[in-house]
This record gives C-alpha cells, sequence and structure tokens, in this order.
C-alpha cells in the first residue's frame, strides 16, 4: 500500500493493501477502495462509492456517492481475466454511475479522457473507448466496446449500441437509441436515433469560424442528396474539399467501422 502523508481518510473507510493513494486525495465515509486502484494528486471520492479492480482515476477527479468505478465487464464471455480502467484527469463520476474494466477479446481496457462529465445513472460499459470533455448525462449508457469522440454530448436515457462510433463534436438527444455510427458534429435524436443535422450550437460555442461551418452545412447537404452511395458521396467530398472539419466527418465515414451509419434524411 502506499498512501501520500497527505491523503484525508476517513476513520470508516476501507482502502485495502496494495492501493496506491496520492498527494492531497480525499476518501469519505464507508468507502472502498480495492488493492489495484490508483488515485493521482487530488482524487475526491465522496462517500459510499465503490472503486475496485485494476483502475486508474487521474488527477483532480471526482467520484459521488454510491458510483462503483472498476468492476468486472457485464459480459458472458468474461472469464476472470485481468484487466484495466483508465479514467482521465478532472472527471466527475456522479451518483450512481459505473465504470466497467475491459475483456481480453475488446482490448483489455475501458478508457475515458479528460475532463468529462459522467452523470447520475450513467453506464460505460466494456471496452469502451471515450475521448476528452464528454458529457453522458442522467441514466445514458455506453454498450461494451463504444468508441466515443471528444466534446461529445449524449443526452439523458439515452443509449448507445455495442461498437458504435460516435463523432467528434456530436451531441445526442435524450430517449434516443443509437444503433449506427454518428459522423462528427451530426445531431442525432429521436426514440431511434435519426441524423436530423448538425450540432450548430456546439461549432459556435467552440469558436469555429462561420466560414467551416458553411462549408460542414454544404457537405451535410451533400451527404443528404440521393446521387450514388452514402460512402461514394463521401469519398467525393474528400476529393473537393479543403476543409479540415469537412475531411474529418469524410475520414470517420472511411474509417474501420463495425457498423452502418446513420445517413441523412
Amino acid at each position: 500500500m502506499s498512501i501520500h502523508p497527505d491523503a484525508r481518510i476517513h476513520p470508516s473507510a476501507i482502502v485495502e493493501p496494495g492501493a496506491v493513494i496520492g498527494a492531497d486525495c480525499v476518501i469519505g465515509p464507508f468507502s472502498t477502495v480495492g488493492p489495484e486502484v490508483t488515485l493521482g494528486v487530488g482524487v475526491t471520492v465522496k462517500s459510499h462509492a465503490v472503486l475496485t479492480g485494476w483502475t486508474e482515476i487521474g488527477a483532480g477527479s471526482e467520484v459521488f456517492p454510491f458510483a462503483t468505478v472498476g468492476e468486472v465487464p457485464q459480459d458472458l464471455k468474461f472469464e476472470g481475466e485481468r484487466t484495466r480502467l483508465i479514467v482521465g484527469e478532472r472527471c466527475r463520476i456522479r451518483e450512481g454511475a459505473t465504470l466497467n474494466t475491459g475483456t481480453r477479446g475488446g482490448g483489455g481496457v475501458t478508457r475515458v479522457g479528460d475532463d468529462c462529465l459522467i452523470m447520475t445513472g450513467a453506464h460505460v460499459g466494456h471496452d469502451a473507448q471515450v475521448g476528452n470533455r464528454v458529457v453522458m448525462a442522467n441514466q445514458a449508457a455506453l454498450a461494451g466496446h463504444c468508441v466515443i469522440g471528444d466534446d461529445v454530448i449524449i443526452g439523458g436515457l439515452s443509449g448507445i449500441h455495442q461498437f458504435v462510433r460516435v463523432g467528434q463534436g456530436a451531441i445526442i438527444g435524450a430517449v434516443t437509441m443509437v444503433t449506427n455510427d454518428v459522423i462528427p458534429y451530426g445531431l442525432v435524436q429521436g426514440p431511434r436515433g435519426r441524423l436530423d443535422g448538425l450540432n450548430l450550437v456546439g461549432l459556435r460555442r467552440r469558436g469555429v469560424q462561420r466560414a467551416e461551418i458553411s462549408a460542414l452545412r454544404a457537405a451535410f447537404e451533400r451527404l443528404a442528396s440521393d446521387e450514388g452511395s452514402f460512402l461514394d458521396r463521401a469519398r467525393a467530398l474528400g476529393a473537393e474539399t479543403d476543409s479540415p472539419h469537412v475531411r474529418q466527418i469524410v475520414e470517420f465515414i472511411l474509417g474501420q467501422s463495425d457498423r452502418s451509419f446513420l445517413t441523412p434524411e
């Protein structure tokens, strides 16, 4: 066990031998920290949280009451192999959220980037790869093997199907089931997710220039046309555009995927 002398641990908390607790960490009452857990500098674990498994929590992150971080995957193929969960810096894991470790078949690591907000009751499934500054609203759920880009927002009570990719800057509306890949900067909503447009509000908030937004709008209209297949339209865009944002969409569409795409209607 390695506990920094500046760490503050409530007498009722259980920190098992082997855990690594960094400087300025705070572990609240009745929380449990397992023997393979590593907490970076300034991590706060509030009351009644469970941190277990081979889990690493980055500096400045907060784990709120009744969250369960690092439990084994919800996968019938899991046979007890030693797999990991890595959570980045300055993340907030709110009440009742659950984050699972990976599986051998999925690469062995579930990863959450920096500055993420995982709200009450949200779930990050095994082998998911979550980017930076991602927001998962209350009760949102990622199935196994999902890949979520930076700056994605997932609305409350929404579910992302296993192996789905959601591109950077996309937004998923509340109470939405997403079964296919979502292009970067896409706007998805409806009970069975529809690609209804672009996340223009998010683009403006991030200071994307008007010319780039216009290029994205034109690209979306092109992708929504009925000339050729969706992949053909993407290839044509890639040959013509000099917009970095449009090129990002093209590369996403032409990249490796285990799912098909939500396409513009």
